[in-house]
């Protein structure tokens, strides 16, 4: 009979997952709690009695950034709200989560400890690479010369052998003996010290006192993540940056008709934006349509552009798992006459190649995850009155239609 002694790995990661279960619990910035149950007696048998719920809105506050196309969310509460219910937006300073400034307090405290933050572990690394292949060089350089010598001197039987790791560091130990004896000891300045090297030495005493760093990150949404907690949740109000201060001249919080006309007018490649005509094909109406059809269907949706897409989508979320599915918007035009008249070049909008095809179905199949191409139907002007651009309703005309594709490979796909 054996027993089963659980692994500590294990334990621990089960331990990390209900940690991350606890933190990213939320799918929205919305919350939504019941309120204390009714005392009457009908409460107990469900007669005439509701339960009711509260609704917790966050009201985070952003900054809209015309030249960046984005908005900023300079509250670091708020910003974490936003990635933690729903993951929206990524750090400036990051890759995704907003982290630079755990990061910066994480490598204080390594410094302190006399010990290597990853980024000096990396240095280190490439440092002694360098120095390795420098070595190998030389100790192959000096071989080179031994044999040229004794086949000089008439030695016909001498070879070169391989060099080997320890003969590369028995030849650079000699070098180094060599070089010690024959140059006296130098003192290396302050100014060419590395961190490294500065963290294992006096200077430890000060890290222990050195001040915490200030916050230099914000949160940056994109127009389409913006606008939908804006109008699908109401949880965020945008404040006008300089850059849109000198077109609206408002220093309050925007109103919803402004915010849908600036986030178009920021696609247009005509300045000023705000004079020319609004369209159909705008990139923001385009790309707002396929980010609103997904997150209503509950799919966390984040960039792609890592993996040659448009969009990437996730089950709950990054730091869950991997996405399983990459997407590729298709804008394709109800009516050809417009995308001819159009000011926007649109990707995709024309038919693309097979090699295009392939290369980006390749790419996504080699990190497990299934091609989408969604084809978003841009209305025609003919049909659809441009006056209705100047509000949401013209959404309800995209229409969003889905094609899988996936790759075939003969070795795993013969059964």
């Amino acid at each position: 009979m054996t027993t089963f002694i659980p692994d500590p790995s294990s334990s621990k990661a089960r331990g990390r997952q209900k940690e991350v279960n606890k933190i990213y619990a939320y799918p929205l910035p919305l919350l939504i709690s019941p309120l204390e149950p009714p005392r009457s007696w009908t409460a107990h048998i469900g007669l005439f009695s509701f339960r009711q719920a509260k609704l917790e809105n966050p009201q985070c506050e952003g900054i809209f950034d015309l030249h960046t196309r984005s908005v900023w969310i300079i509250n670091s509460e708020h910003s974490m709200i936003l990635w933690r219910r729903g993951f929206f937006g990524k750090g400036s300073l990051s890759r995704s989560e907003p982290s630079w400034l755990t990061r910066r307090i994480h490598e204080q405290q390594q410094r302190a400890s006399k010990a290597l933050t990853a980024e000096e572990v990396t240095a280190k690394r490439r440092a002694e690479r360098q120095r390795f292949k420098l070595d190998r060089a030389q100790a192959f350089a000096a071989s080179v010369a031994e044999a040229e010598a004794a086949f000089a001197a008439g030695d016909t039987s001498v070879r070169i052998a391989p060099l080997t790791r320890e003969a590369v560091a028995n030849f650079a130990a000699r070098s180094s003996d060599r070089s010690e004896t024959d140059t006296p000891d130098t003192v290396v300045p302050s100014s060419l010290q590395t961190p490294a090297a500065l963290s294992h030495g006096p200077v430890v005493e000060d890290a222990l006192e050195e001040e915490l760093p200030e916050d230099l990150e914000h949160l940056q949404l994109t127009l389409p993540e913006a606008f939908f907690l804006i109008w699908s949740l109401d949880c965020l109000r945008v404040l006008a940056g300089i850059s849109v201060l000198l077109l609206i001249n408002q220093d309050d919080a925007m109103k919803l008709s402004e915010i849908w006309t600036m986030f178009q007018c920021a696609h247009h490649p005509i300045q000023p934006p705000v004079s020319q005509p609004l369209t159909f094909d705008n990139p923001f109406l385009v790309h707002y349509a396929l980010y609103h059809h997904y997150r209503s269907l509950g799919w966390v949706i984040r960039s792609g552009i890592k993996f040659c897409a448009d969009y990437l989508l996730y089950k709950r979320g990054p730091v869950f798992h991997h996405a399983e599915f990459a997407v590729t918007l298709c804008p394709v035009y109800e009516d050809e006459q417009d995308r001819l008249t159009s000011p926007f070049n649109l990707n995709n909008a024309t038919p693309f190649s097979w090699t295009w095809l392939s290369t980006i179905n390749r790419v996504n199949t080699q990190v497990q995850k299934t091609l989408i191409l969604a084809y978003v139907t841009i209305p025609s002007s003919k049909r659809v009155s441009p006056t209705l651009l100047s509000s949401p309703a013209c959404l309800a005309h995209y229409s969003v239609r889905e094609v899988i594709l996936r790759r075939f490979v003969p070795a795993r796909m013969r059964d």
